[in-house]
């Protein structure tokens, strides 16, 4: 056998391998879980929580903590978190809308805290649409944010593409997946091998309610361009909200992100006659002959 050819069956040996065990491997890079017992107790300081556990269709439990405003509420923000961790960490995020008089709920997807059961993005778009079905048995549609942070930004996205929330609110997000890999492995054939493609852009194609992109211009993994992109997909809802300097995992050191974070879910989106605008004038730099 010439040499050029076991160079090339050894080459094609090796990316067959390393396909394979990216696709059996993916889910221990992707999914950074902490595992909680089932006698945990939540706590967080100056925080009044109640504690839930649904049971799906297959058995598996999803387990949430509810954060509760300390006035009137005005409504119920729907967290869905990053990839690593668990809600154990994540509460201390609550405080950002409780401080508006808004309930959180946070879950733990699949494998993370309390909650069991087999995870694949079928199953945890199936739980969080239960999660979402049980917080309308409670109150009306339009009193719910969907508000997705980094890999939960996908989840949101689709949320609110299935559902009619108050608005969507999406930070640092990613446009699909697979595009966020591909720019680690730019040769694997990740269409075929990712299992958790999670196309954010798709999905947003199909929201009717407000959107809301929060992006960091300092962001090493998702890049901030990932936002820009994203909003020209559905521009007619999409309002991009730029924190200068801010990266993947420090927004909220930002005061201009609570202060952004208070402006998006304290608005209410007016309508506006655009027959009364400039919308229609053109700005033109070329003289005209009575200019001259």
């Amino acid at each position: 056998m010439p040499s050029w050819l076991q160079i090339l069956l050894l080459v094609l040996a090796i990316y067959i391998a390393i396909s394979i065990a990216l696709y059996y491997l993916q889910d221990y890079f992707l999914f950074k879980p902490e595992k909680l017992p089932k006698d945990f107790q939540f706590y967080y300081e100056n925080q009044e929580t109640m504690e839930y556990n649904l049971e799906t269709r297959d058995g598996a439990i999803i387990n949430g903590v509810r954060f509760l405003p300390k006035g009137e509420s005005r409504g119920i923000v729907l967290y869905l978190k990053g990839n690593s961790k668990s809600i154990k960490g994540w509460g201390k995020f609550a405080v950002d809308f409780t401080r508006h008089n808004y309930n959180v709920i946070m879950v733990d997807y699949r494998g993370f805290g309390k909650s069991t059961g087999r995870r694949s993005q079928k199953a945890i778009k199936r739980d969080l649409q239960l999660v979402y079905d049980t917080i309308k048995e409670n109150t009306t549609e339009d009193r719910m944010i969907v508000y997705g942070r980094s890999l939960g930004s996908g989840f949101a996205a689709k949320l609110a593409s299935m559902n009619n929330p108050k608005m969507l609110v999406l930070d640092a997000p990613y446009y699909s997946l697979t595009k966020v890999t591909g720019r680690y492995m730019p040769f694997m054939p990740l269409s075929i091998l990712i299992k958790y493609p999670l196309p954010t852009y798709k999905w947003l194609k199909y929201v009717r309610c407000p959107i809301h992109i929060i992006h960091g211009t300092n962001d090493k993994l998702i890049p901030y361009k990932t936002s820009v992109k994203l909003s020209q997909v559905n521009p007619q809802y999409t309002r991009l909200h730029t924190i200068i300097g801010g990266g993947h995992k420090n927004l909220n050191t930002f005061e201009s992100y609570h202060k952004i974070l208070g402006e998006i879910i304290n608005s209410e989106q007016q309508d506006i006659d655009l027959s009364t605008t400039s919308i229609h004038v053109v700005h033109s730099s070329k003289k005209t002959k009575e200019q001259a």
